[in-house]
């Protein structure tokens, strides 16, 4: 019985120093992107960034979609981090929000994004232009 309880506390540490260690390797970065969005009803954004990662600079492009109540067009220039990634590749992928606000002139923005590998963005920045927007909208990143 002693063997048996054990074996078990012997196997419970080694999965949790599994799960341990791969969180601690989990690195961050900082990220600066910039976009340019407009749209009528259906939105589309395009742009492109960089992320600094262990030290190397790597360049990003940004494409994306929205659709719900969305009338206008803005550049926006964001700034901020990422996190979660083990590689630089882990940010790539599709970021989507559901997301409400207006910019008349300029305004501020903040947003937190993650996407389906884990990576979590966190960025802030301003936009500038005349958008009003009630939509869904998603974000792909891509390595260039």
């Amino acid at each position: 019985m002693f063997q048996g309880i054990r074996t078990l506390i012997v196997a419970l540490t080694a999965i949790v120093a599994l799960g341990v260690s791969s969180t601690a390797r989990a690195d961050s970065g900082s990220v600066r992107i910039s976009f340019i969005k407009a749209g009528w009803v259906i939105g589309g954004s395009v742009g492109s960034g960089t992320m600094t990662f262990r030290g190397r600079t790597y360049p990003l492009s940004i494409g994306g979609l929205s659709y719900g109540l969305t009338f206008g067009g803005s550049a926006t220039e964001l700034h901020g981090r990422v996190s979660n990634i083990f590689r630089p590749s882990d940010i790539e992928g599709v970021y989507g929000a559901a997301g409400a606000g207006a910019t008349v002139i300029r305004g501020p923005q903040a947003i937190v994004l993650t996407n389906q590998k884990g990576a979590v963005l966190e960025v802030s920045g301003r936009q500038t232009g005349l958008m009003i927007n009630l939509d869904l909208a998603g974000m792909a990143l891509t390595l260039k």
